[in-house]
């Protein structure tokens, strides 16, 4: 991995670098920083929070691929496409895309390690492979790169808006209007995991589409324009439609019968950036997820 890139604005190097290489986590451009991986004008700097200017140049370097300490676990995946450069798969509720913190067993990178032979090593050593991650409760479709060309021209497109992401989503409350764009900047909460609207937070876009309303509730098929952690969780909350299940960003209602949020990323589609091919998957609503419709319907329609 080699990427080289003139500076646009005036902040902090590792902030500036997880702009323009959305693909590597920031705690891994921290050290490729401190190991002495990444140039400025020429130089080696690592101090992560150095400050570069606009019109300076930054060059991070390959760093030579660590022997992956992530334990192989052979459990299941379900690949629904699959080729030489990349594979989509879809993801089960309840299962962390890769290792983090102490929680280094039981995630799809242990599985993929176990069914895929070569992934891409941009992701460093517990990232192979992933492009872009679902929420543990979220299920359904997403891309993983068997090489880092692929890699590389999937984090571009995805940079572009080139890879077109669909949601599934049932909220409390109804609404007046039948679609509708959620612009809303989203920034990490100091100190945890939770995302809030500031601000000072980067771009986030979400459109939404009504597809049912059902009694209190209303099913939104939403489409991700960029695509921040908790984004979809994040939007919906904030303007008063907190997603069932959801409970970080809203409460638990006592008269659904759901262990997560009812979140499912069900079609993927875009043209594939090796062999020039376009690529649409579909993935239907778990049964868990099914099984909260129906009870509704059931029960809303008796009203």
């Amino acid at each position: 991995m080699e990427n080289k890139f003139v500076v646009e604005r005036t902040d902090r190097l590792d902030k500036v670098i997880e702009d323009k290489l959305p693909n590597l986590s920031r705690s891994y451009i921290q050290k490729l920083i401190k190991e002495g991986y990444v140039l400025v004008n020429g130089s080696i700097v690592e101090k992560p929070s150095h400050k570069v200017k606009v019109n300076d140049i930054v060059e991070v370097k390959e760093k030579e691929a660590e022997v992956l300490q992530v334990e192989k676990e052979d459990k299941p995946i379900k690949i629904v496409y699959e080729d030489e450069y990349l594979l989509i798969i879809d993801k089960e509720a309840g299962l962390t895309v890769h290792p983090v913190g102490s929680k280094t067993t039981n995630t799809l990178v242990n599985r993929l390690l176990y069914h895929i032979e070569d992934l891409s090593q941009i992701g460093g050593i517990i990232r192979p492979g992933i492009v872009h991650r679902l929420d543990r409760d979220t299920s359904g479709l997403m891309v993983v790169a068997k090489n880092d060309t692929a890699h590389r021209a999937l984090s571009e497109m995805l940079k572009r808006h080139e890879i077109k992401r669909k949601y599934i989503c049932l909220v409390k409350g109804n609404f007046k209007e039948k679609v509708g764009i959620i612009n809303l900047p989203l920034k990490r909460e100091q100190g945890t995991t939770r995302m809030r609207v500031s601000v000072m937070g980067k771009e986030a876009i979400t459109h939404f589409k009504v597809l049912e309303s059902i009694g209190p509730y209303t099913l939104l098929q939403v489409e991700l324009e960029t695509g921040r952690t908790h984004q979809i969780r994040v939007h919906m909350a904030h303007i008063g439609h907190p997603l069932v299940g959801d409970t970080i960003y809203g409460k638990r209602d006592k008269n659904i019968n759901l262990e997560r949020q009812f979140l499912h990323s069900y079609e993927i589609s875009f043209k594939h950036p090796i062999i020039d091919k376009e690529l649409r998957l579909v993935s239907e609503l778990p049964c868990d997820l099914k099984k909260v419709l129906w009870e509704l319907r059931e029960k809303w329609k008796k009203k």
